[in-house]
């Protein structure tokens, strides 16, 4: 149903700001305006390292197949953890890896 995508560098130096994009693929149907029933994401949470280090949640005006680009610091090497959440508590997850020199 949801297809989530992160694109995220492979390296970066030590102290390097580094961009994430990340898109899924969900229709968000807020049930409001149409006879669909309701249809939406919660939440969305990313994780480096077991740390959030960034968090949105959704509301009625969020669009269709929403996409964020953020920026983290790259301190240390990491393990980067996406996480969409349904309402109806069904997640979506990707992950990747950055690597520090």
């Amino acid at each position: 149903m949801s297809t989530p995508r992160v694109r995220l560098p492979r390296s970066a130096s030590a102290g390097e700001e580094i961009e994430i994009r990340t898109l899924i693929d969900h229709p968000m149907i807020t049930g409001v305006s149409s006879s669909d029933s309701r249809n939406m994401l919660e939440r969305f949470e990313a994780r480096l390292n077991g740390d959030t280090v960034f968090r949105y949640d959704f509301g009625n005006g969020s669009a269709a197949n929403p996409t964020f680009t953020f920026y983290v610091r790259a301190a240390a090497p990491g393990d980067f953890e996406f996480i969409w959440t349904h309402e109806d508590g069904t997640e979506f997850r990707a992950d990747g890896s950055v690597s520090v020199s």
